[in-house]
């Protein structure tokens, strides 16, 4: 009998995640003024950002279950800018203050700088409507 593989594990979307924000500040970088769009982008990127800080957790824990603590914390440590930068971001996206997102998605795009997207990819347009996901989700809070 053959391994089953899981396609959808968090590595996976980690590596989806951190194409995509590639893909979403190129956009970003594009826009000449505050729209709809900007502000899906910039949501995009707080909520991926706070996604992949989460699937971190996920992905040491089997490290840690075989006893290997050293590996689990340099792999945390090698992820945790996703955090900072996300703590960093969330009070400026809240207040829409683009003086301040704009050096953090460089910030980020300069973390991110190793990802290699082609223009002709294939991930569309993933943030449209995460503007509003995200005032949903402060208004749960």
């Amino acid at each position: 009998m053959s391994r089953v593989l899981n396609p959808d594990n968090v590595g996976s979307e980690r590596t989806r995640l951190t194409k995509t924000i590639v893909v979403a500040i190129r956009e970003l970088m594009k826009q000449t003024e505050p729209n709809d769009t900007s502000r899906d982008l910039i949501a995009y990127l707080l909520l991926s950002l706070e996604r992949i800080y989460e699937t971190v957790d996920i992905s040491v824990a089997a490290w840690e279950k075989r006893g290997y603590w050293v590996k689990a914390e340099h792999f945390r440590m090698d992820w945790d800018w996703t955090r900072i930068l996300a703590e960093r971001l969330r009070p400026a996206v809240e207040a829409e203050d683009y003086g301040e997102i704009i050096p953090i998605a460089v910030k980020i795009a300069q973390a991110l700088s190793q990802i290699k997207v082609s223009e002709n990819h294939r991930y569309g347009t993933p943030w449209t409507g995460f503007w509003q996901i995200l005032q949903s989700r402060e208004k749960k809070a």
